[in-house]
């Protein structure tokens, strides 16, 4: 929290001089991503997209409410607006691991928390499926799991990750990682929902440029 302790100090408790702070760290955050990084997690995403398979999504606590968006943007908002004959010819498959509360709890309570995700792989992962794996610290137990679950398998796992990388910047085939301070949370998770926007509209106008290319065949 060093940055963001810096910039309430600074603010002399006036909620505007706070915010313009927060909003140029954030800024400044966001211009360090990896540009490579980026370019190469987009393009797995969409090599899975042309293969159909599936992208599974999984994060712990703000990242799972991450994960669920995500996997809502990509299955519906990127298709908004375009022709029901482009959603069948380019459809985006994504699944988040965080929304079966019954099977969750389940798992949780019978084989243990660590668990939750690499449970539900079993039995819906597929060869070619990606696992995209949502944390700022990189170390959670059950993200790691799921991740080796998969590279075992031959699969890719992508990583929007904070701080340092963790232990998962490691395991990552590619990783986009917000570089703040240990702690700082909400930075990190600012930049991963960015993240997911910016990807869905990118992907919205590719889609609308084939529609284009559609209307005129």
């Amino acid at each position: 929290m060093n940055n963001i302790k810096k910039n309430y100090l600074e603010s002399d408790n006036d909620i505007g001089k706070f915010s313009e702070s927060y909003f140029l760290y954030l800024s400044d955050v966001l211009k360090s991503l990896d540009a490579d990084a980026i370019r190469s997690f987009m393009n797995l995403l969409d090599e899975a997209r042309l293969a159909n398979k599936t992208i599974f999504i999984a994060g712990n606590g703000g990242s799972a409410a991450t994960a669920s968006h995500m996997g809502s943007d990509f299955g519906s908002s990127v298709f908004n607006g375009h022709s029901l004959e482009l959603l069948s010819k380019f459809p985006f498959r994504a699944q988040p691991l965080t929304d079966h509360v019954s099977m969750i709890t389940a798992v949780a309570n019978d084989f243990g928390y660590e668990y939750i995700f690499t449970k539900q792989l079993e039995v819906q992962y597929q060869d070619g499926d990606i696992l995209i794996v949502i944390s700022a610290s990189g170390n959670s137990k059950n993200l790691v799991e799921a991740s080796n679950w998969v590279h075992a398998r031959n699969g890719k796992v992508l990583g929007l990750l904070g701080f340092d990388g963790g232990k998962l910047k490691d395991i990552c085939d590619i990783s986009i990682i917000a570089n703040t301070p240990k702690g700082e949370y909400g930075p990190v998770e600012d930049v991963h929902m960015i993240l997911d926007h910016m990807f869905t509209a990118w992907m919205q106008f590719k889609f609308l440029e084939k529609t284009i290319q559609l209307n005129e065949i």
